[in-house]
């Protein structure tokens, strides 16, 4: 999927913690701020693929003005957070592809709603992402983040902390892990094993770090 650029507007501390949280596992970069700066960010940012905007007070109005900045804009994407007591009189904008979530809606279904405006018909799973405390990983893009921001992987080593924790609580030697990650194919000595894993470990940090545990005389395995 192609890496997405998101503008996300809120004027409350529990929206924006909550979609941090959601976004962090999306392929995207974000860029958040108030209802004030909104205008701002459009002109700072014109190449973004979608708007998460939070509805405040009347509903009608304050989501009517925005639509009218996007369609301004060119923009053609908006998920808006709404409260359920303003669903009444909530109306979705017309001009632009739009779709809400309700305030209080589960982090799957907020992601479920950004995949399908942001990649229709490619919106991938839940099943394609793992989160382990503030580590996320992409399995449909073999990406990894902490706390929001990317890790620089090799594809080996993405490919061994994958494996690790795709199958966590099982110790693997050193030349199942060969087979299972590097393939039948590869020729080189086990301890290449133990390169990788020295990399992976710096690169996580010493909290998630913790949780690839050495398992003397037999291997290594991804502590749940």
């Amino acid at each position: 999927m192609q890496r997405k650029t998101v503008l996300f507007i809120a004027d409350s501390l529990d929206n924006a913690h909550k979609f941090q949280s959601v976004l962090s596992g999306l392929d995207v970069d974000v860029v958040a701020g108030s209802s004030a700066q909104f205008k701002k960010l459009l002109a700072q940012h014109p190449s973004h693929d979608l708007v998460i905007y939070e509805a405040r007070g009347d509903a009608l109005d304050t989501v009517a003005q925005a639509e009218s900045l996007l369609v301004e804009d060119g923009s053609t994407s908006m998920l808006v957070i709404v409260n359920e007591a303003q669903l009444s009189e909530f109306r979705l904008p017309v001009q632009i592809k739009a779709d809400f979530v309700v305030h209080g809606a589960s982090a799957e279904e907020c992601a479920a709603r950004i995949r399908q405006l942001l990649w229709p018909g490619n919106e991938g799973s839940t099943s394609d992402y793992i989160s382990v405390d503030n580590m996320t990983i992409n399995l449909a893009t073999y990406q990894v983040k902490v706390n929001g921001e990317p890790l620089d992987f090799t594809y080996l080593e993405y490919a061994l902390l994958a494996f690790l924790v795709t199958h966590p609580g099982r110790t693997y030697s050193r030349d199942a892990l060969l087979r299972r990650v590097w393939g039948f194919d590869y020729y080189g000595g086990s301890r290449t094993v133990d390169v990788h894993v020295r990399r992976v470990r710096a690169k996580l940090g010493p909290e998630l770090a913790q949780r690839l545990e050495t398992v003397r005389g037999v291997g290594y395995l991804w502590s749940a």
